[in-house]
């Protein structure tokens, strides 16, 4: 990779990977690797995927891309089994070309309809790469520090609560709530205080958005993350695990904000916008996901998983806590400057498993396909408690 510019933030492995398949990605000497990953958090349905491949082949002999000006069937297709999916089937979509795509579209929706430019999220999440949702200027967003809410001894979350005073809710335009997973640290809200603002955001006429990049798609035991807190969002942007690879994202919208943005005079357009081929894949990715029931397999395994790997807290004082919901897990470690979780990390893929690794918040996280076998969980977990042992 000396010609590819280097600017991820990871350091690189010396391996090529040159193929993957389900569960596993396999190097030039044919070892295997069990991917606890998923790709970016993309590959939900495992690598290479027959149905998925079956689809692009099919439709690249048909056509991939096309202009502005034309309609083409299955686009329209795409768009009514993701509104469908997200439960707004009267509202309209727009499919784009990677996450931080579509939360920026979202958030300047936002802007657009309720002439508000302050936005309201939770601190700690992760909404883009770049725009408005990149930069995160303090002059377009108020973010609130919920730590302050985890030991909160109240049933309901309070209005007059002084941290929740503190919001300047008659100023915000709206919420945009991305359900958990906190820049891969999956710390996740109280849902008492995520309704509570839902709550008092539209009572100030402000919309909801969902950021539903890596959450969607099954990826927390439900179709998307915004249902584990009862909500029903007005706007939801979609990346990720929709293209199980293929770069495509989408943003939904409900009917009334999509004709507010239309007779607005809306103008937007980029080259791959509503392109065909991901349109196809984003129809068969969320087929197989039914025709494999894999929402319920989701919850089943990351309940296992999450068991096997709050059993390692019994036995190992280094081993902070572990949190998670579906197979959106992480195990946090105490603080020890002797303790290297980067070490761990490069044990583990030595021994074949792929696990990711935050260091700003001390630990590892595991994001591994819908379909990762029960075998390769308790192998995985087998491995770390043998090198937490040492």
């Amino acid at each position: 990779m000396d010609r590819v510019l280097n600017c991820c933030g990871y350091n690189k492995y010396d391996v090529n990977i040159v193929r993957g398949q389900g569960d596993c990605l396999y190097d030039d000497q044919d070892r295997k690797y069990i991917d606890f990953e998923a790709g970016v958090w993309s590959a939900a349905l495992g690598h290479s995927h027959p149905q998925i491949n079956l689809a692009i082949k099919r439709q690249i002999d048909q056509i991939m891309h096309l202009g502005y000006q034309y309609k083409s069937p299955v686009v329209e297709e795409a768009a009514s089994i993701v509104l469908e999916t997200v439960q707004i089937s009267d509202g309209k979509c727009i499919f784009l070309s990677s996450g931080s795509e579509s939360v920026e579209f979202g958030v300047q929706s936002i802007r657009r309809v309720t002439q508000q430019q302050l936005l309201l999220s939770l601190s700690g999440s992760y909404l883009a790469a770049y725009g408005s949702a990149g930069r995160r200027s303090l002059e377009e967003w108020y973010f609130f520090d919920w730590s302050r809410c985890r030991d909160c001894a109240l049933d309901e979350c309070s209005s007059n609560c002084c941290y929740f005073k503190e919001i300047p809710f008659e100023q915000i335009g709206g919420l945009v709530f991305e359900p958990g997973n906190t820049s891969g640290q999956v710390k996740l809200p109280p849902k008492k205080l995520v309704k509570n603002l839902e709550s008092t955001v539209r009572q100030h006429d402000g919309l909801i958005m969902a950021n539903e990049v890596t959450t969607g798609f099954g990826r927390t035991g439900s179709w998307f993350g915004y249902e584990h807190y009862g909500l029903q969002p007005d706007i939801i942007a979609m990346g990720k695990s929709m293209g199980n690879g293929y770069p495509v994202s989408a943003v939904a919208m409900k009917a009334d904000i999509a004709d507010r943005l239309e007779s607005g005079g809306l103008r937007y357009a980029q080259s791959h916008q509503n392109d065909a081929l991901g349109c196809a894949v984003t129809i068969e990715v969320i087929k197989a996901i039914k025709e494999e029931d894999l929402i319920v397999r989701s919850a089943e395994i990351g309940v296992k998983f999450k068991d096997k790997l709050e059993q390692l807290t019994k036995r190992h004082d280094c081993i902070k806590e572990v949190r998670g919901r579906g197979l959106m897990l992480a195990m946090e470690f105490k603080e020890d400057k002797h303790f290297s979780l980067s070490s761990i990390q490069r044990k583990l893929f030595k021994g074949g498993f792929l696990v990711g690794y935050n260091m700003i918040g001390n630990l590892l996280r595991f994001y591994p396909a819908l379909i990762i076998k029960e075998s390769s969980v308790g192998n995985m977990v087998e491995r770390l408690d043998c090198i937490l042992e040492r």
